[in-house]
């Protein structure tokens, strides 16, 4: 294992792997968010026909047996195989050769709000019509959320810090900030984190439409609408997102492209309610000041902010008022925008793939835009990014993510240039 240092180090991404509604890598997400696309549309992956607005944000065209052995992908739920793809896409694109790491110096940290959705509901299935000796011996250790980290550990030689976390929406932020810190400490040299998910069944479709949580509108295209003063909920999505981090100089010395630097990151809680955002956002708000103080940034540093922005009344108005709390008059500077607009709510996956599209923002100097953003609502009046991108200096990129039971997680990033 790598000794544990005695400063802090530097942390670069150099790699990044995309599994989104939008598309099954990283240049058609980005594509598709740069052009304002939705990737939202009828729900193909069940019969929907009962529920009130039968949309999701789901992965087009993607075949497991593609991303892994076909008879491991049969035993193994759904999510863990968008885990292994994801990772897959992002070693690849930092051109990391994992054998000729040191031992236990790769680490992995990978997070999902659900774990193995597909595979309880389907035993649950077979146990209700077929009876006990009939449910798969396979479930065991496939339904809870750690499973893929595991196998992502297995397929890419990974001997580091092996890690599964759980913090619901705010799950995917949590694990990249937690990967960080990580290599900033000297735990690792290296870590594969991000989070991935696969919620599409029906089961998790009634919960949330008996919440009244759900987005409802006669075009799927539109229902996803962050900020606007017609909003109604959120769009459930299934999706992965991996990062690869990488301590500073060891990208160096191997020659890596280096997307952005990481800066910051902290989760806090608002310890206040299992379903709803305390009316004064003080969970997002603390780790949004942590963060800057952490790293020495000012407010007037920060030049792009991917919210949270589910589209929910209460999470937009509160998170509104919590970036306004932090930033004062620099709030009206900063161009804030929720991708969910077009991708939906990827739960787990949501925090590490917005986390992408802020080091994207770092990398290509533009801010993807909030779609549908029709009537302006008085209590959420920052700079969204209406409709279309913008090509903007990006100095430094802030993501932020909530989760139900009041978590909070805020990740930092800047552009990276040069040693």
């Amino acid at each position: 294992m790598t000794p544990i240092a005695q400063a802090p180090r530097r942390v670069a991404v150099t790699g990044l792997g995309l599994l989104t509604p939008l598309g099954l890598d990283t240049e058609s997400t980005w594509d598709g968010l740069i052009e304002g696309r939705s990737g939202i549309a009828p729900i193909t992956a069940f019969d929907a026909s009962a529920f009130e607005c039968p949309i999701a944000g789901e992965l087009r065209g993607f075949d497991p047996a593609q991303h892994a052995d076909p008879k491991l992908a049969r035993r193994i739920d759904r999510s863990s195989v968008l885990a292994i793809a994801a990772s897959k896409q992002a070693v690849q694109d930092a051109q990391l050769d994992l054998e000729r790491q040191p031992p236990g110096s790769v680490g992995i940290v990978l997070g999902t709000g659900i774990g193995g959705a597909h595979l309880i509901v389907e035993n649950q299935q077979v146990l209700d019509d077929r009876g006990p000796r009939r449910v798969s011996p396979f479930l065991p250790p496939n339904l809870l959320p750690d499973p893929a980290p595991g196998l992502v550990a297995i397929a890419r030689g990974a001997g580091g810090p092996n890690l599964a976390g759980t913090a619901a929406g705010a799950t995917g932020g949590a694990a990249v900030g937690e990967a960080a810190e990580m290599i900033r400490r000297g735990a690792a040299d290296v870590i594969i984190a991000g989070g991935f998910e696969a919620p599409l069944k029906p089961i998790y479709y009634a919960g949330f439409q008996a919440m009244r949580a759900l987005a409802v509108h006669d075009d799927p295209t539109q229902a996803s609408r962050p900020f606007d003063g017609e909003r109604n909920g959120f769009v459930i999505s299934e999706g992965a997102s991996v990062l690869i981090l990488e301590e500073l100089d060891h990208a160096l010395a191997r020659g890596a492209r280096i997307y952005a630097e990481w800066e910051g990151a902290a989760t806090a809680s608002d310890a206040f309610d299992m379903a709803a955002a305390a009316d004064d956002g003080r969970g997002i708000v603390r780790a949004m000041r942590w963060v800057l103080d952490g790293s020495g940034v000012a407010t007037d540093e920060v030049d792009y902010l991917n919210a949270h922005g589910t589209g929910t009344p209460l999470n937009d108005r509160v998170e509104t008022l919590a970036i306004r709390t932090v930033f004062g008059e620099d709030a009206d500077r900063i161009a804030v925008s929720s991708t969910k607009s077009m991708l939906g709510h990827m739960m787990g996956a949501a925090g590490a793939l917005e986390a992408a599209v802020a080091v994207l923002a770092c990398d290509r100097q533009i801010a993807p835009p909030t779609i549908n953003y029709r009537t302006r609502d008085p209590e959420c009046d920052l700079d969204y990014v209406p409709n279309e991108a913008r090509p903007m200096e990006v100095r430094r990129a802030m993501s932020t993510s909530v989760g139900l039971g009041g978590h909070n997680s805020v990740l930092l990033f800047g552009r990276w240039e040069g040693a």
